[in-house]
């Protein structure tokens, strides 16, 4: 019989980082990792052959997958000294994505799968922080609806805007434990009567609708489009990673961040990246909060940061290349949840791939195929006449270099359909999300109001040497209106 499960955890893994094709670059750098002794969390990766069995054989499994999928949970469970559904102790894991090629954002993520009800109260008891506890639940309810049975994330939103209202304040992080309470309440409802059901309380139930939504998640349209775009070909599909928890969302002495090894705009050898105190990861990369500076990290969390800093040199030394990595410390301890080759732009790529060259990290002739053809045109991007006189009506977070001009396109759809036509446009967004991705393309620039330096947009134009400004926090926009007012002046389409 064929393998189809492949364990990581305790410092063995059953894979290794040659096998993408197979793993996934998630799965088979989470194997890795944990192989070279860094602190990652234990899991197991579900391989791509089974996406690829999925999709031809109309959303069934091959034979054997469950009875290895349960047999690799119950490693998982002694790995943890927990059990998932344990009212008492509960193990909650994570089920992301993670094809052999990156694709940032394009596909689904779950996180806290295995918290119910009773659960919850276990939860309280382990840790003894109810707030935390109350958070998880409501962003497990949240995103599970989104992502698993397809509830619009704005009616989840509406419900979040509507108690942070009644509250009087503006940060999640600022709720308190009725707040929560409240929140799980109102997410609950919404789940109710948009699909007809209670929210599942079996955790096994979550856990197998949550695999198969990310094995979906291949062919829909963010996926397929941003394939398309990239000219990636020959892919049996997704794998699935589902990971143990860890929580950067337990209070002021935990933390999730994005970093790069290297600046990927520039290619300077400095460390560079985002976090978040008392947040989970998708706060980061969604853009739906602008985060910190990675380098103030050292300043509420100096022993994780330089243990950080310590991991970003093992991590390039043994890829021998400039890595996208991805953290979070539960109460001061830091865990890796991933790393994978970084984005960057054409000046970064050239510029990092003849500084390892003269740190004898790499030959030339590897060097030389570092630097993606299709990008050269793009190392002679526009940039605005520095003499020319301007007027700057707001500042963000320079996600990717160059400079470009065109009118503003409110939506991703009207950006993708003026492009069309001929016409220049920037695409304005509070964030984006990956269905956004054939109008960022089909933009000249990408503007969003929230959102960091490692949120999906960044990264993703970044790869395109596309112009994007994120975290403009000085941007007022009105969707329903198509207006933007900024530094006392209203535009419009």
């Amino acid at each position: 019989m064929s393998k189809h499960v492949y364990f990581f955890g305790n410092g063995k893994a059953e894979g290794r980082t040659d096998m993408k094709i197979l793993l996934g670059g998630k799965g088979a750098n989470l194997a890795e990792m944990t192989n070279i002794g860094l602190p990652v969390p234990p899991g197991f990766t579900i391989t791509t052959e089974v996406c690829d069995y999925y999709n031809r054989n109309n959303k069934s499994y091959p034979t054997g997958l469950q009875e290895e999928i349960n047999a690799n949970i119950r490693k998982l469970e002694e790995a943890m000294g927990m059990r998932l559904g344990d009212p008492e102790n509960p193990l909650l894991v994570s089920v992301r994505s993670g094809a052999a090629v990156s694709m940032p954002g394009m596909m689904d993520t779950v996180l806290n799968l295995g918290l119910t009800d009773r659960a919850l109260a276990g939860l309280v008891k382990k840790t003894g922080n109810e707030r935390f506890a109350w958070d998880a639940y409501r962003r497990l309810i949240n995103m599970f609806g989104d992502v698993v049975m397809g509830i619009h994330h704005d009616h989840f939103e509406h419900q979040l805007n509507e108690v942070k209202k009644k509250a009087g304040v503006t940060e999640d992080t600022d709720l308190t434990i009725a707040h929560l309470k409240e929140l799980v309440d109102r997410y609950k409802q919404v789940y109710r009567k948009d699909t007809g059901h209670d929210f599942p309380q079996d955790p096994r139930d979550q856990l197998a609708r949550a695999i198969a939504a990310v094995f979906d998640s291949w062919n829909k349209p963010p996926a397929v489009a941003y394939r398309s775009i990239n000219k990636i070909e020959g892919l049996l599909g997704t794998a699935v990673n589902v990971q143990a928890m860890v929580f950067g969302n337990m209070g002021n002495t935990s933390a999730t961040g994005v970093c790069m090894t290297r600046d990927n705009t520039t290619g300077e050898n400095v460390f560079s990246g985002e976090f978040l105190i008392n947040a989970q990861g998708e706060d980061v990369v969604a853009g739906i909060r602008t985060p910190r500076p990675v380098i103030e990290l050292k300043d509420v969390m100096p022993a994780a940061y330089n243990q950080l800093l310590e991991i970003k040199k093992i991590l390039e030394n043994h890829f021998k290349e400039m890595q996208d990595l991805e953290f979070t410390v539960q109460e001061n301890k830091l865990y890796m949840l991933q790393t994978r080759t970084g984005k960057r732009s054409p000046t970064a790529s050239v510029r990092i791939a003849v500084e390892m060259v003269k740190e004898g990290l790499i030959d030339q002739k590897t060097a030389l195929m570092r630097v993606d053809a299709r990008q050269v045109p793009l190392l002679l991007l526009p940039v605005f006449d520095p003499k020319a006189q301007r007027e700057v009506l707001a500042k963000g977070l320079p996600a990717s270099p160059g400079a470009a001009t065109g009118a503003i396109a409110f939506t991703a759809e009207d950006a993708e359909a003026r492009a069309a036509k001929g016409e220049k446009v920037i695409l304005l967004r509070q964030f984006t999300s990956p269905e956004d991705v054939r109008g960022m393309h089909a933009a000249q620039g990408i503007l969003t109001a929230t959102g960091g330096l490692t949120s999906h947009a960044a990264i993703v134009a970044c790869g395109w040497g596309k112009p994007c400004v994120v975290g403009c926090g000085a941007l007022d926009i009105d969707l329903p209106s198509k207006t933007l007012r900024v530094a006392g002046q209203t535009f419009t389409e």
